[in-house]
């Protein structure tokens, strides 16, 4: 016990030594704390997922939250607005082509049929949220192009997971109902959308009350897994419902509230120390979520991992040829587009409807599973490496060709001027 708390306290420092590492060599923290999980986990055999029990998966779901809601409180309305079409194009044409791509592979390298194929397609047709957003921070990006990687994200999940089931039950019963899914799809946005506005809106009303009891700064947080946690019970998505609620609470000036309420009805904002606390639960949160996925991963055999590299190699190749087209007006520039089209890495959520397969006895389940780890892996490695590279002048003059953007003088793009140490806030 002694050893387990000592190497929680030093996992922290770790983080902030490596946080500090990314900001000044744009080296990724993500992909050291990933790699530490695998050494705790499959290389040494000291730490295993069972060790967490449901801890470690709740873990996972609260960073999730915590993450995609802080995300929510930096994003302003009018860029949101500005950004909801490059967003629906960048998502639905990236998850299209790498469940083509992975569906494909997993035919013809893999001998999957084509239903758990398809399973396979879906479940790493999105990119993790988990290790997006705080890539996307801690890179400064503009803006607009933050706001479209971080909303990509969130909508994704929603598809690889309404997707999954939707195959699965499709397995199960041998039919599928197309404008089911459509519909389900359709509902889990708008409906988690208006209850995350609504419990905003609700919440600002009732936070200047709040205020008056003794230690309620983590109140807040509390408010926002109630509402991810009632979502999802009414068959909607958490994620969405607590990106919108924090877009509310990060927007209260945009309501107009205080007019509708009338004089005498107090409306409280979110404070800087709020908003400094969030922050810090962030910085916690995705500490231990990514040495906890590092542990949960699983590894294949040398044939298997050489494919799955191929695989993954292609899909970023398509997404950097997506992003030439949605990223093509001159208000993206080079950098920015470059690191959009480095953030498709899988996560957590794709590791667990990884397995949902193999528990319910479909064909090839084993499979699904032990590519999808491995596509995490490989994944997440390779959009650190790229973000690595990218200020190297060879490497920029090549994404400069293949996305059609001016090569812009003076330092190289990884390696400008910061916007600020919020980023896109």
């Amino acid at each position: 016990m002694s050893t387990t708390v000592m190497f929680i306290g030093l996992t922290v420092f770790v983080a902030h030594f490596l946080a500090l590492v990314f900001r000044r060599t744009q080296v990724p923290d993500v992909l050291v704390l990933v790699l530490a999980g695998i050494v705790l986990g499959p290389v040494t055999g000291l730490v295993t997922p069972a060790d967490f029990g449901k801890v470690g998966p709740i873990i996972a779901t609260i960073a999730l939250v915590v993450i995609l809601f802080e995300s929510g409180t930096a994003l302003d309305v009018d860029t949101l607005q500005r950004s909801l079409g490059t967003t629906g194009a960048l998502t639905i044409g990236s998850f299209v082509l790498t469940a083509a791509v992975v569906t494909a592979t997993g035919i013809a390298a893999f001998g999957l049929e084509p239903l758990p194929a398809l399973m396979l397609g879906v479940t790493l047709g999105g990119t993790a949220s988990a290790v997006v957003i705080p890539m996307v921070a801690t890179l400064r990006l503009a803006v607009k192009p933050a706001t479209v990687l971080v909303l990509e994200s969130a909508l994704t999940d929603v598809l690889c997971i309404v997707g999954v089931f939707a195959l699965l039950q499709w397995a199960a019963e041998g039919q599928l109902d197309a404008g089911r899914v459509a519909g389900a799809v359709l509902a889990a946005l708008v409906f988690a959308v208006v209850i995350g506005i609504a419990g905003g809106i609700g919440w600002l009303f009732v936070l200047g009350r709040v205020r008056g009891f003794p230690n309620t700064i983590s109140s807040t947080l509390a408010y926002v897994f109630i509402v991810y946690g009632l979502t999802e019970y009414v068959g909607f998505s958490g994620a969405i419902a607590a990106l919108s609620l924090g877009v509310t609470l990060g927007n209260v000036h945009r309501f107009g509230l205080e007019r509708i309420a009338g004089r005498g009805t107090r409306i409280e904002a979110l404070s800087a120390e709020d908003l400094n606390f969030f922050r810090e639960a962030v910085f916690l949160l995705k500490t231990y979520f990514f040495v906890y996925l590092g542990i949960s991963i699983r590894f294949a055999d040398a044939d298997v991992a050489l494919v799955v590299v191929a695989m993954i190699v292609v899909v970023f190749v398509l997404r950097t040829l997506l992003v030439r087209v949605v990223f093509r007006a001159p208000e993206f520039g080079l950098r920015d587009a470059a690191v959009a089209s480095m953030m498709a890495p899988k996560g957590l959520a794709a590791a667990v409807l990884a397995t949902l397969p193999l528990e319910q006895g479909v064909p090839g389940g084993e499979t699904i599973r032990d590519v999808a780890y491995l596509a995490v892996l490989i994944s997440i490695a390779l959009t650190a490496l790229l973000v690595v590279v990218l200020p190297w002048s060879p490497v920029t003059r090549l994404y400069g060709a293949v996305l059609g953007k001016p090569v812009p003088s003076g330092p190289a793009p990884g390696a400008g001027p910061a916007q600020g140490d919020d980023g896109a806030r």
